[in-house]
């Protein structure tokens, strides 16, 4: 169930969520959007969550790698609202179709990669180097990952074929738009039928009118 992730590619499921880097400031105000790096579906996603994550995971990676190079901050920022807001079009996904992941399946589904990979200090280890999931963020990890499962088993196919892969991006893809993500343009823009974050090309906050 673990994966390796490649550089450009944040997200860790079927569904192969790609980011595209975008660096661009927001202005204005407006109190929906004020100091947010994502809005789903009415919901507010703090630039300060966002960064107390990057914290996390920058400083876990750096622990695993035995004191390695720092990760770059921008590219964990984006990876991060990336995956915040994939867990919600996920959770968008499974509630569509009347499904839920336990907190009991994914502990199961923990140990059981925990017992094939050496105990959970081992686990822990791969999956902070592998997938860039720190301690605190595996919880979500398994969500996710079941969450595609379900999502794809839910027409009787499997999500690591071709067409369990198909069905689950138009899940997905359908969440994502249903749910209306705006996306901080810092970030990028979330499109919902790449399920991916891509370059920005709106304002995020609206702009004062010029004065003479």
């Amino acid at each position: 169930m673990i994966r390796t992730r490649s550089a450009h590619r944040p997200a860790r499921t079927a569904a192969g969520v790609l980011l595209a880097a975008a660096v661009l400031t927001a202005c204005g105000g407006a109190p929906a959007h004020q100091g947010a790096a994502a809005v789903v579906g009415g919901e507010r996603i703090p630039i300060s969550t966002v960064q107390a994550q990057v914290t996390a995971l920058r400083d876990a990676t750096v622990v695993a790698a035995a004191g390695g190079a720092r990760p770059e901050e921008n590219g964990l920022a984006r990876r991060t609202v990336a995956e915040l807001v994939l867990d919600r079009v996920i959770a968008r996904a499974l509630a569509d179709r009347g499904l839920t992941v336990t907190a009991g399946e994914i502990d199961k589904q923990r140990q059981a990669d925990a017992a094939m990979l050496g105990g959970e200090q081992a686990l822990e280890h791969a999956l902070v180097l592998r997938q860039g999931v720190d301690a605190a963020g595996i919880p979500a990890f398994y969500r996710q990952q079941l969450g595609i499962r379900k999502i794809a088993a839910a027409q009787g196919l499997d999500a690591q074929t071709p067409q369990g892969d198909a069905a689950v991006r138009k899940a997905l893809a359908e969440a994502g738009a249903a749910l209306k993500i705006e996306i901080n343009p810092r970030y990028g823009r979330w499109d919902p039928q790449q399920i991916a974050l891509v370059d920005a090309v709106t304002d995020w906050l609206p702009q004062r009118p010029a004065t003479a």
